[in-house]
């Protein structure tokens, strides 16, 4: 970025620089980072260790998972350190790190959400099929697609944002350093960097977000053609829990970008809600509405549980 007036460093005041409620906050994100990190690392785990839950919906899910660990990790201990320490200086390289980061698994979000619908649409309206279209190589395939695009595309957009200048205020009314904030401080530079940002947002969300919505549009027909109100149930329930993330990811993620700013602590809380607490909620909606995951989540905890009861008695043994 070029810098027109020798500022060196940017100033992050999220919620309007309040004071008196920091180890409210600090602590209100430090929950959510825990329980987020906490519940996705053992949705991981526990689809790496079941035999039976290595499918490619599975995989998916893992794959989310571990996107989510990456979307807190990469905005929350950033945060806690500034609400603890009470610096809120961030250098240019650091909030550009955190900027091209953040693009990066946001992209592998969206790309991620709209493959996982895909799965959905081959098991329900040609499942013949499914295991040749969604074989293991071309499941192997679409996940270092999915990463690749995202950090290519992600390095696109940050190299677009470096050729602005900076020339207003260094201040940033957020909790990150986020596109929609940094582009309040610049003020020449910024065309050619709307022009990509167009084209990346049409690819890499509207794109996959349309894809979705027709994906599931032929769901609900084939779904509704069934016969047998047993198999609606089944299908039905296999897309619930994924309409419902989406419906949260995208339904705060567009509205924290799209909406025009009326307050800072209006988009604050929409950027919290898709950062912070959907990673969060993700897990625990496939958890709960998946009885595949829940029943390896139960047999994990059990073979856990028993497993140190058994290495007790041992040791009271000796």
């Amino acid at each position: 970025m070029t810098n027109e007036t020798s500022v060196k460093y940017f100033y992050i005041l999220p919620f309007s620089g309040e004071t008196r409620n920091k180890p409210f906050i600090s602590t209100f994100f430090f929950l959510i980072y825990l329980v987020g990190v906490l519940i996705n690392s053992s949705i991981i785990t526990v689809i790496c260790l079941e035999v039976q839950l290595h499918k490619p919906m599975y995989l998916f899910i893992c794959n989310l998972s571990i996107v989510d660990i990456f979307f807190t990790s990469v905005t929350v201990p950033k945060l806690l350190h500034m609400l603890l320490s009470g610096n809120h200086m961030v250098s240019f390289s650091q909030c550009y790190t955190q900027l091209y980061f953040f693009f990066a698994v946001a992209t592998a979000e969206d790309i991620l959400l709209f493959i996982m619908a895909y799965d959905r649409y081959i098991a329900i309206c040609i499942p013949l099929h499914y295991h040749q279209i969604l074989s293991q190589r071309n499941c192997t395939l679409i996940t270092i697609g999915i990463w690749a695009a995202a950090f290519l595309n992600s390095l696109v957009f940050v190299v677009s944002a470096l050729n602005m200048s900076t020339c207003h205020s260094n201040i940033i009314h957020q909790f990150f350093c986020d596109i929609k904030s940094l582009t309040k401080t610049t003020c020449t530079g910024t065309e050619m960097f709307f022009v990509i940002s167009g084209i990346e947002i049409l690819l890499f969300a509207f794109v996959p977000l349309m894809c979705t919505f027709i994906s599931y549009l032929k769901i609900s027909l084939v779904i509704f053609n069934m016969k047998s109100k047993e198999n609606r149930r089944k299908a039905f329930s296999t897309c619930s829990s994924h309409i419902t993330v989406i419906s949260i990811y995208y339904g705060t993620c567009l509205s924290g970008y799209l909406i025009p700013s009326y307050s800072d602590i209006l988009d604050v809380a929409f950027h919290v809600v898709y950062t912070s607490i959907t990673p969060m909620v993700n897990p625990i909606v496939y958890s709960l509405q998946n009885s595949n995951v829940q029943y390896a989540m139960l047999k994990f905890i059990k073979e856990m549980f028993f497993s140190k009861i058994k290495s007790c008695d041992g040791e009271m043994a000796a």
